[in-house]
């Protein structure tokens, strides 16, 4: 899958022209905590949250004719996951608690609609597929695990020109990794859950900050 959305990024993006214009833009913001909760047997369950935090970004910009434009994302947040799961056959009763440490890498490809007012304010929509890759570790054992899902956004917000080449970007987004929770995901930090087949999705909202950094074609 990642290079099946590696290759479709390199194609969109080398098929436009740089004469249309390029831009560098940049992402931090606030991510809001996600609980989720998967019962997929009447004795086994995971139930937890993400934890908010900080998230950081960073992506190239094409403009393509229609005020629009096609930009290849990515995304990290570094935060923590509190879980209890049950499985019978861990042990101790087969309920177990863990604070996992969690790396959230989103790579995406966006699509946008720009609506510009003036020559200073250019409000935005917009959405993108890609995939999502999370990296997890228990601490209680140093057990580590990775997993890779596909995933989507939306996105809303407006840059705010301060020259020619500079603006401020501030947007609401919201990321989704589809059946990305569950007792296989959390693969190698114990027990035999790895063996679960149902997940949940989960679902991420935040705001972001950050500039933007035009370079015109000749």
């Amino acid at each position: 899958m990642k290079k099946t959305i590696i290759l479709i990024a390199f194609i969109l993006l080398s098929g436009l022209s740089f004469g249309q214009g390029l831009r560098v833009n940049t992402y931090a913001g606030y991510v809001f905590p996600d609980s989720f909760d998967n019962y997929y047997t009447a004795n086994s369950y995971v139930q937890g949250r993400f934890d908010d935090g900080f998230r950081w970004g960073v992506g190239l910009e094409y403009a393509i004719p229609g005020n629009r434009a096609i930009e290849l994302q990515y995304k990290r947040q570094d935060t923590f996951a509190p879980t209890t799961y049950r499985d019978p056959s861990i042990g101790g009763g087969g309920i177990n608690t863990s604070n996992f440490e969690v790396g959230i890498n989103w790579v995406m490809v966006n699509f946008t609609n720009y609506f510009p007012i003036n020559d200073t304010v250019e409000p935005f929509v917009g959405g993108g597929l890609g995939m999502g890759i999370f990296n997890i570790r228990n601490p209680d054992n140093g057990n580590k695990s990775n997993s890779t899902k596909f995933s989507w956004n939306i996105r809303g917000g407006s840059n705010f020109w301060v020259s020619e080449s500079i603006a401020i970007r501030l947007q609401a987004s919201l990321f989704s990794a589809v059946q990305s929770v569950g007792g296989g995901f959390f693969f190698g930090t114990g027990g035999s859950s790895a063996g679960v087949s149902t997940y949940s999705t989960m679902l991420q909202f935040g705001f972001d900050g950050g500039l933007v950094f035009r370079f015109p074609g000749n």
